[in-house]
């Protein structure tokens, strides 16, 4: 272990992340009802230019008026490439309750791009005297926000969450594909006759994960465009889990159960983290390093695997 530790993570549910427009608010309530942990109103890709100002008043006013209960109210501003992400961050800041949680930016290239929101907040902030300070979620979709990922994820304290937008992403990297999310058709192995298809999102997905769990920052997963394909989205999703992403997006609402499901520890892996725990505490106790759990060995390393499970079910309970 590094003589620097890693940070912890915020310890707060992040599931699942449900997206609305603004330019949709017949839809807020129906969002705060939801089992989703995060809402994300959106005032970039789902809102067409002429409609950028009614949204962001519509979001504006529902900071006021809709009950978000325990939901993280996020909302995605414009990219920093636009004329509007000013206007948004000012508008919202100066104008939005103080239920407002967090701001996404979207297609962050490098960490300046983190910094010149930062400060706009910040100053905003201190002048309106607003007493909760807003989060700031990254999303990384683009070739630059890839190669630059780590410095992103330290860019600062006010950064909670990184999300990778796949669609994007693979027109910045010049992918071949219009698909958003999930396996890839062309992206295949062969042998003996029979193809293969692997992850082309995994190496991506793995460098945000490193890069989060390096600062502590909450890893998560984008969205899966086909919302008619249940298992393909529970497939992506686990994928995400194992490789150590704590949630996903949700384009439908028929996509909340199933990230809610994937990313809960089920009864039974709870179960079985708790009794490693205790199997090593028995073994410590006699001064061993070590102790075997249903046929297999288990130790520090694996508390420290058993400790992960365990926190996060006590988290989601709580939430």
């Amino acid at each position: 272990m590094s003589f620097r530790l890693q940070p912890a993570a915020p310890a707060r549910p992040n599931r699942c992340q449900l997206f609305g427009p603004g330019s949709r608010p017949a839809l807020f309530e129906k969002m705060a009802a939801s089992d989703a942990d995060v809402i994300n109103l959106d005032l970039e890709d789902s809102v067409a230019p002429a409609d950028k100002d009614e949204a962001r008043r519509n979001i504006i006013q529902a900071t006021h008026d809709v009950d978000w209960n325990t939901k993280y109210l996020t909302v995605r501003i414009n990219g920093l490439d636009t004329p509007y992400w000013y206007r948004d961050v000012v508008d919202l800041l100066e104008n939005a309750s103080d239920r407002l949680d967090q701001i996404m930016i979207p297609k962050v290239g490098c960490a300046a791009d983190v910094y010149a929101v930062d400060a706009l907040v910040t100053a905003i902030e201190t002048a309106k005297g607003r007493r909760k300070p807003i989060s700031l979620e990254v999303i990384i979709e683009t070739a630059a926000g890839i190669a630059h990922v780590e410095e992103i994820a330290a860019s600062s304290p006010r950064l909670q969450a990184m999300s990778l937008g796949a669609a994007d992403f693979a027109a910045s990297m010049g992918m071949q594909t219009t698909g958003i999310g999930g396996t890839q058709e062309n992206y295949y192995m062969h042998r003996d006759g029979q193809k293969y298809w692997s992850d082309p999102w995994h190496w991506a997905q793995t460098a945000i994960v490193a890069a989060c769990r390096t600062h502590g920052v909450l890893p998560v997963d984008g969205p899966f465009g086909d919302f008619s394909d249940d298992e393909g989205f529970r497939a992506q999703a686990r994928r995400s889990a194992t490789l150590g992403m704590v949630g996903k997006w949700a384009i439908h609402p028929k996509q909340i159960a199933i990230a809610n499901e994937v990313f809960t520890p089920s009864d039974e892996a709870v179960a079985e983290a708790r009794e490693i725990l205790a199997a090593m505490e028995d073994a410590q106790s006699t001064g061993a390093g070590a102790a075997v759990y249903k046929g297999r060995l288990v130790d520090i390393a694996s508390v420290r695997q058993a400790e992960v499970i365990v926190r996060q079910a006590e988290m989601i309970a709580k939430g």
